[in-house]
């Protein structure tokens, strides 16, 4: 046992040697000193950052003078990342915990209406949005606006690339409506005033069944994979279950991602029949993945299962084949299950090609082993780094570039249709694979480039995370303090 301690200590933490020097206050400095440890620790490209190697500062009153040169935690924590914005592009700081826990749960400030934003056209300086949906029970489901709803300014001011952001990220604002015909915008005089609220969305939007022939194909749009909705998750199969559905479209078209776990339970309710077997493996920097490896390998791992945490019993459609909606938007948790499903049952993809998010993150807080457990009363800092990249049972997981579909289908702005109806031009495209009718659509004569959309313009709207750190991480981090 010491000499394992000894190999791991060596192998794993030489920069940690020096925390053990009593003369040492490795509080001088405490939210930064948490951050350059837990980035040290954990963060996923922790060998590729000069001043995040173990061998970077020789004790702690060194590590502890580079601190000091930091005013702000934000600054240190943004000078610490690879290549910002390039190659990193979701790690993220917040000063205050329950906001970032409120967030990956999609407990959010929202006015109810679901957006996306594209370019006007090639100039890309002019902008305008296009409604998704609206959340029930939300301000805008009281007032007259609804999915296929085009805006092009808000307060009388059109938008743009320089103003979107102040403009749709005040609690209220008017939105101001336009005509949509084959590109072309047309200002209508018609408004609609908006105010957000705190307001938690129930990722299970619509769950229903249509008979197509002998094909009694399920439809099932989810946006988003938050756990505290994973009993909703599992009553959406039970239900397509009892109507016995013969295939299954599942609709992740504006869904940006959330837990892994969550993740796993929706590949295990499609399928069923592979309960135990390799879902998704998770790889983590070198150092972490040699510990994990040599001391708990199967804690990287995440295998179909029949039930969820706490005991209940999963319900699954022991499906072959999957058809799986997609945009631009599916991100993250929606590209996991795609991919990791392709190893064992068919998967056609239709729409466009997807963000290309095959990264994950973790919540670290300021306490003694990075847990939620005993945190820094001082503060509420927390932080969401890049800890990990998934691949699936094949070690399969390079899709950074995005997942591109086998039936491309691209939204068309003049012709949204309503979710669910046999008509909706991507639903309709599946159907007419499923059937054989050749019916697959065509793409809108006009394409518009994505700019953005409302959950990626939120900081935590495009996360794919763990709940937790793989076991036995809280015995590594006990070795190397």
């Amino acid at each position: 046992m010491k000499k394992m301690r000894l190999l791991l200590a060596s192998l794993l933490v030489g920069a940690f040697a020096f925390q053990a020097c009593e003369d040492m206050d490795d509080n001088a400095v405490p939210v930064n000193d948490f951050i350059w440890k837990g980035l040290n620790l954990y963060y996923l490209w922790q060998a590729d950052v000069p001043d995040l190697s173990d061998s970077r500062f020789a004790n702690q009153g060194e590590l502890n003078s580079y601190l000091e040169t930091f005013s702000r935690p934000e600054d240190l924590f943004e000078s610490l990342l690879y290549q910002r914005g390039v190659v990193d592009r979701w790690s993220v700081i917040v000063p205050d915990f329950n906001v970032l826990e409120n967030a990956l749960q999609g407990v959010v400030k929202s006015n109810g209406v679901e957006f996306g934003l594209v370019y006007t056209d090639d100039t890309q300086t002019a902008i305008f949005g296009y409604v998704r949906y609206i959340m029930p029970d939300s301000d805008a489901s009281t007032k007259d606006i609804q999915r296929g709803d085009i805006f092009y300014a808000v307060n009388d001011t059109p938008l743009t690339v320089s103003n979107y952001q102040s403009l749709l990220g005040a609690d209220s604002y008017t939105l101001n409506l336009a005509t949509y015909n084959d590109g072309t915008i047309t200002p209508n005089g018609t408004t609609v005033s908006l105010t957000k609220t705190q307001y938690a969305e129930n990722p299970v939007n619509t769950v229903q069944v249509v008979q197509q022939g002998s094909h009694r194909i399920g439809y099932f749009m989810y946006n988003g994979f938050f756990s505290n909705y994973d009993a909703d998750l599992n009553a959406a199969f039970a239900q397509l279950a009892s109507q016995n559905v013969t295939d299954l479209v599942l609709d992740l078209r504006y869904n940006s991602g959330g837990s892994v776990r969550t993740a796993t339970y929706l590949g295990s309710m499609i399928t069923g029949q592979y309960n135990g077997q390799l879902f998704a493996k998770q790889q983590w920097n070198a150092k972490l993945q040699a510990y994990y490896e040599g001391n708990n390998p199967e804690a990287l791992e995440n295998h179909f299962t029949n039930q969820l945490s706490g005991g209940q019993s999963i319900n699954s459609l022991n499906m072959s084949k999957v058809y799986i909606l997609t945009t631009q938007s599916t991100a993250s948790a929606s590209e996991l299950v795609i991919n990791c499903l392709k190893p064992y049952i068919d998967v056609v993809v239709i729409g466009d090609t997807t963000t290309g998010k095959n990264v994950g993150s973790v919540t670290l807080y300021d306490s003694p082993d990075f847990s939620k457990d005993n945190r820094d009363g001082s503060h509420r800092y927390a932080m969401q780094p890049i800890v990990l990249k998934t691949i699936n049972a094949d070690g399969f997981g390079d899709y950074s570039a995005g997942i591109t579909p086998e039936i491309e289908l691209q939204e068309d702005f003049g012709n949204m249709g309503v979710l669910g109806d046999p008509n909706e031009p991507l639903f309709a495209a599946a159907i007419g694979d499923i059937t054989g009718n050749g019916r697959h659509g065509l793409s809108p004569a006009k394409k518009h480039k994505k700019f953005r959309d409302s959950k990626n313009m939120q900081r935590f709207g495009t996360e794919m995370y763990v709940d937790k750190m793989p076991e036995g991480s809280l015995d590594l981090v006990k070795i190397v303090q």
